[in-house]
């Protein structure tokens, strides 16, 4: 059997699953490393040590084939393109450049991703000169799906995300990268606001490079979850996003 692990802060990175399994059958664990969330506000280092201890319990209780590092944070900041056997998940820029006609793209993601430079030089070796750039700070977007307000909360939410997005429209940008795996929870609501408007998932992406490295296959999908926190809170959290899988404790 295939193994698969994702791992993120919280329960953003679900969002990766089924692209995955629509690409490979595998077991695919979970982690949701809630006593370390957001990873959005870590510094460098403390994501460094974070990363590096929970791919060795990863690795140490379930001896994956892969495992993804299901947020654009670590997988850029510690430049994860670089590790064997791990993968990170990163800003669909290619894509983006492909899709636009005004010219001109948003990079959604966490606050720390905006602030530091390495994202700027991820840009300038994915995106040609002649298409404009905006980093846009997508946090208190993220926080609306771990926290289940998307869900709950649905006016507020539109709200929230109308004052984020908007600005950016109004300066002609058509197409955004989802650049938290948060996100895509949010692409029916972002859909419904703004029809005319291209919103990347990368999840796409991870899922066709892992069907690509992984030979052998399974012959079923199997997902199974972990959490590091309190697993019955998250055990409620996923249910209002229509996931009934058993949380264990790791």
């Amino acid at each position: 059997m295939v193994k698969i692990a994702v791992f993120d802060s919280g329960l953003g990175s679900l969002s990766i699953i089924k692209p995955i399994q629509k690409k490979i059958n595998a077991e695919i664990i979970y982690f949701a490393d809630q006593k370390n969330y957001p990873y959005g506000t870590k510094t460098v280092s403390q994501l460094d040590k974070i990363i590096k201890s929970t791919i060795i319990q990863l690795q140490e209780k379930f001896e994956p084939d892969i495992i993804i590092i299901g947020s654009n944070t670590p997988s850029l900041l510690l430049d994860i393109e670089k590790k064997d056997k791990i993968i990170g998940v990163f800003p669909p820029l290619k894509e983006a450049v492909r899709r636009t006609k005004s010219g001109k793209i948003g990079i959604l993601a966490t606050k720390l991703v905006v602030e530091n430079k390495i994202l700027d030089r991820y840009i300038k070796k994915n995106v040609p000169k002649k298409i404009y750039v905006e980093k846009i700070n997508a946090t208190p977007l993220v926080d609306l799906v771990e926290s289940g307000k998307f869900i709950l909360q649905k006016q507020i939410s539109k709200n929230i995300i109308k004052k984020i997005i908007i600005p950016y429209l109004e300066n002609g940008i058509d197409v955004f990268t989802l650049s938290s795996t948060h996100l895509p929870f949010l692409v029916p609501i972002l859909k419904e606001l703004f029809p005319s408007i291209t919103f990347l998932d990368p999840a796409e992406a991870v899922a066709e490079h892992i069907s690509k490295i992984l030979k052998h296959k399974s012959e079923k999908s199997r997902l199974k979850i972990y959490a590091s926190g309190n697993i019955k809170t998250f055990q409620k959290q996923l249910k209002m996003i229509g996931i009934k899988n058993k949380v264990n404790q790791l």
